[in-house]
């Protein structure tokens, strides 16, 4: 076939009704290259484990997903991955810096297993927020985004940003009451 995109359709349509012979096709078709792609943003086996972790939410999702067009969705979900992981990995190091930050005035060295509880559990707590609220902090406490630059991203009012970081600080120092001393600054 000499449209790539007609081929990709055909084998989209094939996998979405369980033909696993389909999903092979693509899977080597795309592996290769979108393991290079996410290379732009993290390492050779990062970029291996995202990959294989999209691929297998295609097939296992496969009568579920809405996709209209196969190469961006795999490309637009690789980079978002990417992102994702680059994400987390600057929350933990914000996490270290002020658990490091705050215990340096009782010890010279911190302990590195109270920064992976700590971590760990500001990550758990993240976690179980509503998605909206976790998103919304996020920006705000992670990225430094203004709450317009987040209103304008998400497409809500300012006012909207505003309950939501509220309502995520109040679960915040809820779930993490015991670690509060050691949290200032992040929430």
């Amino acid at each position: 076939m000499s449209d790539p995109t007609a081929y990709n359709d055909i084998l989209l349509l094939k996998m979405k009704e369980g033909d696993r012979e389909a999903f092979d096709t693509l899977f080597r078709r795309y592996y290769p290259v979108l393991c290079t792609y996410a290379r732009q943003y993290v390492d050779k086996m990062e970029s291996e484990n995202i990959v294989q972790d999209i691929m297998l939410y295609l097939w296992e999702n496969r009568q579920t997903l809405q996709i209209i067009n196969i190469n961006t969705y795999l490309f637009t979900a690789t980079k978002n991955h990417c992102l994702t992981l680059i994400s987390r990995g600057q929350i933990k190091q914000k996490v270290i810096s002020t658990i490091q930050k705050n215990l340096s005035e009782q010890m010279s060295i911190p302990d590195i297993y109270v920064v992976e509880e700590i971590t760990k559990h500001l990550q758990e707590a993240l976690a179980s927020l509503p998605a909206t609220y976790r998103e919304a902090f996020q920006m705000h406490r992670f990225k430094n985004k203004s709450y317009k630059e987040i209103a304008t991203h998400l497409n809500i009012s300012p006012k909207t940003v505003d309950y939501r970081i509220q309502q995520a600080v109040k679960r915040l120092r809820i779930i993490l009451k015991d670690y509060l001393p050691l949290l200032i600054g992040i929430i």
